[in-house]
């Protein structure tokens, strides 16, 4: 894969490569959107150490995978929201699409959606939130500046390991495995947070007691 990446740094379609693998992993998690682009940031860092002609640009990089990411996030949003009753049907028989539906509604409704920009970060936790926010009919403008600041906070982390993998240990797969490492445990952390349970509301844990 690393020496496919290696060929593909040097010409545009490297951003449609990683676009595409962006915008269809919240559909399908199990893509390696995140290895690819990890990959081509290490690529293209390698590439201007070594002076080698061509190239590609690691800020367009970024930019190329936070606006799929975004795209993504929309089109699962919307197809969810226009689910109808079977959708609703599917999300209240999976115990952890109805916990997600409901931490994220309280969250948006707070007026917070760190929620968003952390379960980025989570193995499939894109996709259990943004399929969440439409079923459970949030307002775009609840939920879209919060898929943006996700988007552009893990296409930067992205790119960014790469570069630094790239930097400190050139175009090998040694550098895409520490980069890849690196972002698996920002995942692992994610997931932590996405899944611990929810505190309880003041006037809840008051009438509890």
């Amino acid at each position: 894969m690393l020496e496919s990446v290696r060929l593909l740094a040097g010409s545009p379609w490297i951003y449609a490569a990683v676009a595409a693998s962006v915008v269809l992993d919240v559909f399908l998690p199990i893509l390696p959107s995140g290895v690819l682009l990890i990959s081509a940031a290490t690529a293209a860092t390698a590439a201007t150490a070594t002076a080698a002609p061509g190239g590609i640009s690691l800020i367009a990089l970024a930019l190329c995978a936070a606006s799929a990411s975004v795209l993504g996030d929309l089109v699962a949003y919307r197809l969810a929201w226009r689910g109808g009753p079977r959708l609703d049907r599917a999300i209240a028989r999976s115990r952890r699409l109805t916990t997600a539906q409901e931490r994220l509604g309280t969250a948006l409704g707070r007026g917070g959606g760190a929620l968003v920009v952390i379960a980025r970060f989570a193995p499939a936790g894109r996709s259990v939130v943004s399929l969440g926010a439409g079923a459970a009919r949030r307002r775009a403008r609840e939920f879209v500046p919060w898929s943006v600041l996700a988007g552009v906070a893990w296409a930067s982390y992205s790119v960014g390991v790469g570069y630094f993998g790239g930097q400190w240990l050139g175009a090998t797969w040694f550098s895409v495995a520490v980069s890849v490492l690196a972002l698996c445990l920002a995942g692992s952390v994610a997931a932590y947070v996405v899944r611990r349970p929810a505190p309880e509301p003041p006037a809840a844990a008051a009438t509890a007691a």
